[in-house]
């Protein structure tokens, strides 16, 4: 990454919008700022950010339809919700949308600045994204591509839910503690994050449910395990 990492922030709260973008350019970051959704399609064209940070009720266009708008050719810019949002329904539907990390409003600027350079990190590091396709049973999962196929199914997965299967195919017929991924992929192991996990989990298990030799086991109170 060249120079100061980009971040568009999409954030229809003026005055929360302004606190934001201050504090993060005094810390070393190019802000742009903008205050709806569209406005935030539009720049993210223009500008190609490093990270994306938006709130996810805006005026003409939503964050998770924003998000979904970026998804469809852009899989690896991370993106931060914010939300006052605190139903575990729409929490999930923000990492279905490709989403890979939440706040929920009030938070801590510390606490944004912290999760903002761990996804930085985590896309610049050389080959930090794997780039192999796994055998699973009867289906392969295109990691890149983040699709779970077989000969007569075609799943276009999630972001969050590509990343929790590569995680149980690098653990194949091992056990994948349930605390790592969860302060991996979410920041902390709460009880909140842990029940969105579960649905994950859920939704794993019945895309692969063709292949009766395959399954993902809940090995209690340590994790998951891929069986095949």
């Amino acid at each position: 990454m060249d120079g100061m990492p980009k971040i568009l922030l999409v954030e229809d709260e003026v005055l929360l919008g302004k606190i934001v973008k201050e504090s993060l350019e005094v810390r070393g970051f190019s802000m742009y700022h903008v205050t709806d959704g569209q406005q935030g399609l539009e720049r993210y064209r223009e500008i190609q950010p490093d990270l994306i940070v938006l709130d996810i009720m805006m005026p003409r266009m939503d964050g998770l339809s924003l998000v979904k708008e970026i998804r469809k050719n852009d899989k690896r810019t991370p993106i931060i919700f914010l939300t006052a949002k605190s139903q575990t329904a729409d929490v999930v539907k923000g990492f279905e949308s490709g989403g890979n990390d939440y706040l929920k409003k009030p938070f801590s600027m510390d606490e944004l600045i912290v999760r903002i350079q761990e996804l930085l990190q985590r896309t610049s590091i050389p080959g930090g994204d794997n780039p192999h396709d796994y055998k699973i049973g009867r289906f392969t999962f295109e990691y890149e591509k983040q699709c779970l196929k077989s000969d007569t199914h075609h799943f276009q997965l999630s972001h969050r839910e590509a990343e929790i299967l590569m995680r149980l195919c690098l653990y194949q017929n091992k056990v994948l503690e349930r605390k790592q991924v969860l302060l991996d992929l979410w920041g902390d192991d709460s009880f909140f994050n842990a029940r969105s996990m579960d649905v994950f989990i859920s939704k794993l298990r019945r895309y692969l449910k063709e292949d009766p030799d395959v399954q993902i086991v809940n090995i209690r109170g340590v994790g998951y395990k891929l069986i095949c």
